[in-house]
């Protein structure tokens, strides 16, 4: 290794080290990166290796080398933390032990693969949460994430890449982070590794190429690594500059998001604003769904219902507050609720339609919209997403 990555590995343990100590609660630290096998449990296992050095009391709680020499040839002289064993299905599967963990009190805790599911019987549902918990407790945590696995960023991963993602993690959780750190590789390094069977076994590797791993697929994927991380730093620099100022003085944009029972429709709309709410910084946002005569529980299916119940569990996932109010009219509640709110900017839906004018200029639900707006006088903007 040469000098120059020797000082900048003894800078991020420091750099880390010194967030541990500043705070009770503990730090979150994520390793970002664009897809498999870009190196996030190597960093992460070198970053131990490191605070160990600086006398830190740092275990691991879960690694998955996934057979990789490079990971694994890491893992000696790092103290591990057994695992717990759950049977399932006629099987005993292993998870990461939290009682465990939480018992041994480490200043520093390893957990990789944030976005996996338990086990049923492990305690949590999601690993994610595992991780919050630690944290909650005064445990430091360093973890790592695959941006296909980030919630807001589901619909533009599908449209890329075909496949859709069921394991997600929830922005906020990012969002908390005391450090993210973007893991990059170069697309064409990326594939070589594939092609040289460091990252799958041989007999997936035909099969990632034509798939996930395909050159533009990639390329964008890292472009969303890449600007997720810009963002987060972004937001690092905002709070320290907003802790300084005075409140009144503080950022209090607020976003309405407005769905209806169009699931589809619905989950790309709280999305966007989950984005559009972390880029502006914005003080709230919130979803607000109106039922109308037409979607009342007696009148629309079983299916719809539970679709709109599951979207709104998205958004509470991700940050939002749910409204839920009854009006015949959707454009006058819209108005009056985010006057009420004192929201700055409106998200709403618009139809596919093969031109923008003609969207805006139709006579659906946001012309009416529109045209209310513009007769109330609000100090409204405007936000359209297309679906």
């Amino acid at each position: 290794m040469s000098e120059p990555e020797q000082q900048q590995r003894d800078q991020s343990a420091e750099r880390f080290l010194r967030l541990v100590q500043q705070k009770r609660r503990g730090t979150l630290k994520v390793y970002l990166g664009l897809a498999a096998g870009v190196g996030k449990t190597y960093r992460m296992l070198q970053e131990a290796h490191d605070l160990l050095q600086h006398g830190v009391d740092v275990v691991i709680g879960y690694v998955e080398t996934h057979r990789r020499r490079e990971t694994e040839a890491q893992l000696p002289g790092l103290p591990q933390l057994p695992r717990k064993s759950v049977f399932y299905r006629g099987r005993a599967l292993e998870e990461l032990d939290v009682q465990a963990v939480l018992q041994r009190r480490p200043q520093v805790v390893i957990v990789d693969e944030l976005a996996h599911t338990n086990v049923p019987g492990a305690g949590n549902e999601k690993r994610w949460q595992d991780v919050e918990q630690l944290v909650q407790a005064g445990i430091s945590v360093i973890t790592a994430l695959n941006v296909q696995h980030l919630e807001s960023l589901h619909d533009q991963v599908l449209k890329i890449t075909g496949q859709d993602v069921q394991e997600r993690v929830p922005d906020q959780v990012l969002r908390q982070a005391d450090e993210v750190v973007n893991v990059d590789l170069t697309v064409a390094e990326l594939r070589r590794r594939l092609e040289e069977g460091k990252i799958y076994d041989a007999q997936k590797v035909p099969t990632a190429l034509r798939n996930f791993f395909r050159p533009e697929h990639l390329a964008q994927l890292r472009e969303l690594a890449l600007r997720e991380v810009a963002q987060q730093l972004g937001q690092q620099i905002d709070r320290g500059q907003q802790a300084m100022v005075q409140p009144e003085r503080r950022n209090q944009d607020r976003l309405l998001a407005c769905i209806n029972t169009n699931a589809p429709a619905a989950r790309e709309i709280i999305r966007k604003t989950s984005r559009l709410a972390a880029r502006f910084g914005a003080a709230a946002w919130y979803v607000l769904y109106v039922q109308t005569p037409a979607e009342a529980a007696d009148r629309i299916g079983l299916a719809r219902q539970r679709h709109l119940i599951n979207n709104l569990q998205l958004a509470t996932e991700l940050g939002a507050q749910i409204l839920r109010v009854k009006d015949a009219d959707v454009a006058a509640a819209v108005l009056r609720v985010a006057a009420e709110k004192n929201a700055s900017l409106l998200v709403c839906g618009v139809s596919g339609a093969p031109r923008w004018w003609q969207r805006l200029t139709g006579r659906g639900v946001t012309f009416h919209l529109v045209r209310a707006a513009a007769r109330a006088g609000q100090d409204l903007d405007l936000f359209l997403v297309s679906h």
